[in-house]
């Protein structure tokens, strides 16, 4: 089915279209169309337009009103002001314009007309290194990112950009090598804990040899050139560490309810081959010079605290390579090799200035234009209740899996508080306190400004009330009881049918959902849509408080069409929470 025009762009080219005609040289103008308090939408572009044409705004604002005839889209328009329009839209044009959405799959959200192509950089653990708490954003972010995207058209290539490269797997794979049976498993099934333990084992095992023992700390190091060199048993031995870690990481984003998958994960080590290219290309072209024997990219905007630039060191004096070639190889191959119009890193704000500097390193060497951008989503940090970096009682980091196990233990509790008025099984209560508990942890993340910090309070985050994604579950929970209790009524749109406020206003919203979709994609801001699913929320409560759908029994005509407008908020709450990575269970 096409996409169903909203009320907003239909009476925005109504409005348009009576400007062009009062005043020809606007042709094309905005009239800033936006909604209101005074009326479902006031238009403000008439003042800037007059003043421009030297005309009289409020004159010019009569004019167009006179040419706008009220009818099947508009039933109200008036003047306010120096020139502003108030409109207010028929409840005919409101209903049929959500029926033609509640015709689609897609609830009538068109794709967008200039969809590309995008790769998103996100979740990225180290390999054999435990996730925690720092880890959960990026993740969370960035697999809603791709949601949005690609709901909206866009080709969206994943990259889990892991740290599988650098000089401690000199240490690991040595004492490995020494200690040959310290990844072996207990059983052919291996849980992520297991895989983890033997990785933290073997971790904490290798460095404190390495910290008192030098002859084995001149072996890790002789181990470090044999990797770079690609020696076949120091690689096979680095492949094992590579698939031990993915066995742990594959474990917590199936808690997170992630997929992610073998072919997205192209860590530090994927752009190997291309680091030596990637210096002499930005030697060759002026854009590095050497200094003191290292390869660096300087800006002037760019100093460090003595007044000097401070450089971006694509290769060191002793011939490493630092972060910055890899990623630079890794924009070549992304827009080369990917073809991609948009790369999107989802990555900690403490990073800006480095992406600051490879994308301009980028930019000069042609590697990104007008028509290939590369932006950084930039996260804030998880804080603990007391507004500091969250730890545990012990300063020590928090891991993400005791993190996630703690939300669902939170989440099951308030779940099996109403499971027996619910009348849910005891697997329903398990399988909604997972769908809770991590919902709880990703909505928190998702309703914030991704580069605001955040306080990670669990009490409040599975609160059955406040701006919680259990207040938005339970929403649409309550909404599919209500269809199952209205027995042989079933949902119908009436156009015919005078609206109360709140069945208008929840009736506005629903129909806002396309366009907050474009803006969510464009802007790389999900929680636009949190917001947008949150206010929908409550105002269905306001809806169902005031406008009887059951009991005491309306009208049979003013019942289905409430039943309508309960079906059309429950699907677009479904299809909003999908795309934040949120379940909605069906009873709760």
């Amino acid at each position: 089915m096409a996409s169903v025009p909203s009320l907003a762009s239909s009476v925005n080219q109504r409005v348009a279209d009576a400007l062009a005609s009062a005043l020809p040289e606007a042709g094309g103008a905005d009239p800033l169309l936006r909604r209101s308090d005074r009326a479902d939408f006031q238009a403000n572009g008439i003042l800037a337009l007059a003043k421009k044409a030297k005309a009289n705004p409020r004159e010019l604002a009569t004019t167009v009103v006179d040419s706008l005839a009220s009818g099947d889209l508009i039933k109200e328009i008036e003047v306010s002001g120096p020139g502003f329009l108030n409109i207010t839209v028929s409840d005919r044009a409101i209903i049929e314009t959500l029926a033609a959405r509640a015709g689609d799959d897609r609830l009538g959200v068109p794709y967008a007309a200039n969809a590309g192509t995008t790769v998103i950089d996100y979740a990225q653990p180290n390999v054999a290194k435990e996730m925690h708490v720092g880890h959960l954003r990026s993740a969370v972010i960035g697999a809603a990112m791709v949601e949005i995207l690609e709901f909206t058209g866009e080709k969206v290539v994943r990259r889990h950009h892991i740290g599988d490269w650098g000089t401690q797997f000199g240490m690991l794979i040595q004492y490995l090598l020494e200690h040959p049976h310290e990844l072996d498993h207990k059983s052919e099934e291996v849980s992520g804990e297991e895989a983890m333990s033997n990785l933290n084992r073997l971790y904490k095992a290798s460095r404190a040899l390495f910290d008192s023992d030098e002859e084995f700390k001149t072996r890790a190091r002789a181990r470090v050139v044999d990797l770079q060199a690609g020696e076949p048993q120091t690689l096979a031995l680095w492949q094992r560490f590579v698939d031990e870690s993915k066995i742990y990481f594959y474990s917590v984003f199936d808690k997170l309810d992630m997929d992610i998958q073998d072919r997205d994960v192209v860590g530090e080590s994927g752009y190997n081959d291309m680091l030596v290219e990637t210096c002499k290309l930005l030697e060759e072209s002026g854009v590095a010079v050497r200094s003191n024997g290292a390869l660096c990219v300087f800006f002037d905007e760019y100093k460090g605290p003595d007044g000097n630039p401070t450089p971006l060191i694509v290769q060191k004096s002793d011939g490493g390579f630092g972060y910055a070639a890899t990623d630079l190889s890794a924009i070549r191959d992304r827009v080369g090799n990917l073809k991609a119009d948009t790369l999107i890193y989802v990555v900690d704000a403490r990073q800006s200035l480095h992406f600051k500097m490879v994308f301009e390193t980028a930019r000069r060497a042609g590697w990104l234009n007008d028509d290939t951008k590369a932006v950084q989503l930039a996260f804030g940090t998880v804080l603990g209740k007391d507004g500091k970096p969250f730890k545990t009682r012990e300063g020590e980091t928090v891991r993400l899996v005791d993190l996630l196990d703690e939300a669902v233990d939170r989440a099951t509790a308030v779940v099996r508080e109403k499971a027996e008025k619910v009348g849910l099984s005891e697997a329903e209560i398990v399988e909604n306190g997972q769908y809770v508990g991590i919902g709880a942890v990703k909505y928190a993340d998702l309703s914030t400004s991704a580069a605001r910090d955040y306080k990670f309070d669990l009490d409040q985050m599975v609160s059955l009330n406040g701006d919680t994604s259990v207040y938005l579950q339970y929403a649409y929970a309550r909404i599919k009881s209500i269809l199952r209790k209205a027995g042989e009524r079933t949902p119908v749109a009436h156009p015919e049918l005078e609206l109360a406020p709140a069945e208008r206003a929840l009736g506005l919203h629903l129909d806002g959902f396309g366009e907050l979709i474009a803006e969510a994609a464009a802007e790389h801001a999900p929680h636009k849509l949190a917001a947008y699913l949150y206010q929908l929320s409550s105002l269905f409560t306001t809806f169902y408080d005031q406008c009887p759908v059951i009991k005491p029994e309306p009208e049979p005509v003013v019942a289905e069409n409430r039943l309508f407008l309960c079906d059309l908020t429950a699907r677009t709450l479904s299809k909003g929470m999908s795309l934040l990575g949120i379940r909605t269970p069906e009873r709760l």
